[in-house]
């Protein structure tokens, strides 16, 4: 591992065997890539409706986050969903998927885990994440059932969390992360499934969350060190602790599993409101060759909240 000691990670305004192995390492293989290129063609398919159906241009697969939109049940989002051309619904939870099957919906960012550790406390959110030894073996068997639910139902992403810094310095915070994601990857390499950190802004948002810049998630994968971890960037969050934004896509891409959108400032609608290009953003992760998903993540401010997402995702149809 590099020696991280010698990086500095620059938060503006944060406030706070022999042939029968071999033989079987084969068979696994071919099970695994088999699972991984049937999920990837259902993912195809799906989106290729979508985008037949709605007029999209199809450079963008398209996605939205469920808890955006408090008051609109489910299934109300996603038969819009579906209509707008969307091919997928971010942060559900595995028991969500029937309903998300019912549309022909995939979940290109599976909702994280909430389980009990030590003391009974509350582990798998923002606050309390791979970044405390302690709760490394909890998270590792707590993610077994939902890795497994979402490899089965043909999603390939899972979100994890850093958790908070609660005084622990960035390079002893990266060590201890990379420790723990070892432990729950191997189940996740063996169900072809990613684990997905999402970078959040600790100024606004989620003051004192450890995994807030790109520069400090990108370190912590190559401390990993595997094709199945990765990160989510979250342009409205980066935005907010380091701007840059196209520049970082067309450098640090080949670490960044997924998207998600926001208007900043304020996290509400990515019109002309606010001040980050989407368009331009947009056209930045298509041109690095990026097939996953783009997720609207604002809030609707305007009183028809499905409006505001159908103008969003016309407006990022590069």
């Amino acid at each position: 591992m590099r020696n991280i000691k010698k990086l500095r990670f620059h938060r503006p305004g944060a406030y706070h065997d022999g042939m029968h192995s071999s033989t079987a390492r084969t068979r696994r293989s071919f099970f695994q890539g088999s699972a991984a290129t049937l999920a990837a063609a259902s993912l195809s398919h799906r989106v290729q409706a979508a985008d037949a159906a709605s007029g999209l241009k199809g450079h963008i697969n398209h996605s939205v986050c469920q808890w955006c939109y408090e008051g609109i049940p489910l299934e109300d989002l996603c038969r819009a969903s579906k209509e707008m051309g969307l091919s997928s619904i971010d942060l559900v939870g595995i028991n969500d998927f029937p309903t998300l099957k019912k549309f022909d919906l995939t979940c290109a960012m599976v909702g994280g885990i909430s389980i009990k550790g030590p003391g009974d406390t509350k582990l798998g959110g923002i606050e309390k994440g791979f970044n405390r030894r302690e709760y490394h073996e909890a998270l590792a068997s707590g993610l077994e059932r939902h890795i497994k639910e979402t490899a089965n139902f043909g999603a390939r992403h899972v979100i994890v969390f850093s958790g908070n810094r609660d005084g622990l310095s960035d390079d002893d915070g990266l060590k201890i992360c990379a420790e723990g994601l070892k432990k729950a990857l191997p189940f996740a390499e063996k169900h072809g499934v990613t684990l997905v950190m999402e970078l959040l802004n600790s100024r606004v948002n989620h003051p004192d969350y450890q995994c807030d810049t790109s520069a400090w998630g990108v370190e912590l994968c190559k401390a990993v060190s595997s094709e199945n971890f990765k990160l989510l960037y979250d342009i409205y969050h980066m935005q907010i602790m380091e701007g840059d934004i196209i520049a970082t896509i067309k450098r640090d891409h080949p670490y960044f599993a997924h998207y998600h959108t926001g208007g900043v400032p304020g996290r509400h609608e990515i019109d002309e409101s606010q001040e980050l290009n989407y368009p331009a953003i947009m056209k930045a992760i298509v041109d690095t060759g990026f097939k996953g998903h783009v997720a609207q993540e604002f809030i609707p401010a305007k009183p028809d909240k499905l409006a505001s997402l159908q103008q969003a995702v016309r407006l990022c149809d590069v």
